[in-house]
């Protein structure tokens, strides 16, 4: 995928993407920045659904911020680093165990994965992705593939509300099968938030694209991420979207410039402000670890 975009961006006419950046509609611009906030408030919510199935009593402006940071890093470091590491060590500090940290862990990324099975399997089996001849998926491969995400949605609901044996321990961690309801409402928060992240991306190519097909390239480029498995996706996201946009839909330096500017609005200066806030919760970590034990 580097070599891909490498060879994508020999071709690139780079005053074109600076030109498109410069340029930039105030109100367009503003409104990515406030679905960012929207995006990283919705995603604080998979810990808050967390704190409810494990009924923790940590105060929810504490789950919030250390699901910020966690997201933030998560995005640019990797998911060991964020959503595992940054997880265990603040959670931790603040006086959980690690039992319920893992239950943590499992239903927040069971949550965002939930969401996007679910808005995948929709997008790709309506066919509003139009994949390029010859390309790595064939377009009827990609339908397939829906449709067994669907199937995947169904019996995951399927044993939610049916399922009589509802606990399962997965290296000495017991997990609870939820309610069918709380399965649909990961579904629905989760399915919004990536509905937030194509929106920002769409914006920022100026809403000339169908934004149905904006999504759905960015749901082909966020599984193209995991198996590639590089920190932030670097590359990948910008290979795919350059493989399915460019050309008919819009010119490559108008992509360029809107991922640019997606990461800058969604990874970077997030994970700036997410270091300024692990430093300040660390350092009033032993404080608040006092008063949650207090409360508990």
């Amino acid at each position: 995928m580097i070599v891909l975009l490498v060879v994508y961006a020999k071709k690139v006419d780079w005053e074109e993407v600076w030109k498109v950046i410069r340029d930039y509609n105030r109100v367009a611009l503003l409104s990515a920045v406030g679905l960012v906030v929207v995006s990283y408030l919705i995603y604080g919510c998979y810990d808050l659904l967390a704190r409810f199935y494990c009924g923790h009593k940590l105060a929810k402006r504490q789950v919030m911020l250390v699901s910020f940071i966690c997201y933030a890093f998560n995005l640019t470091l990797s998911t060991w680093v964020g959503g595992i590491g940054m997880r265990y060590r603040l959670y931790s500090r603040l006086g959980l165990p690690g039992s319920t940290i893992t239950r943590i862990f499992s239903l927040s990324i069971t949550t965002n994965w939930l969401g996007y099975i679910l808005l995948a399997g929709i997008i790709f089996t309506a066919g509003v992705v139009e994949l390029p001849d010859h390309w790595y998926v064939a377009q009827t491969t990609l339908r397939i593939l829906g449709i067994g995400l669907l199937m995947i949605i169904a019996v995951y609901l399927w044993f939610c509300a049916f399922a009589k044996h509802r606990h399962m321990t997965i290296k000495g961690q017991k997990l609870v099968l939820p309610s069918w309801k709380f399965a649909l409402t990961q579904m629905l928060i989760s399915s919004v938030n990536w509905m937030v992240m194509g929106a920002i991306i769409w914006l920022l190519l100026g809403q000339s694209v169908n934004y149905f097909f904006v999504l759905g390239v960015l749901l082909v480029s966020s599984i193209a991420g995991v198996i590639v498995h590089i920190p932030a996706g670097i590359g990948v996201l910008e290979a795919v979207f350059i493989a399915l946009l460019a050309g008919e839909h819009t010119s490559k330096g108008s992509i360029i410039a809107a991922l640019l500017a997606y990461r800058v609005l969604y990874y970077f200066i997030p994970l700036l402000l997410a270091l300024i806030c692990y430093l300040l919760l660390e350092s009033q970590a032993k404080k608040l670890r006092a008063k949650n034990e207090a409360a508990m």
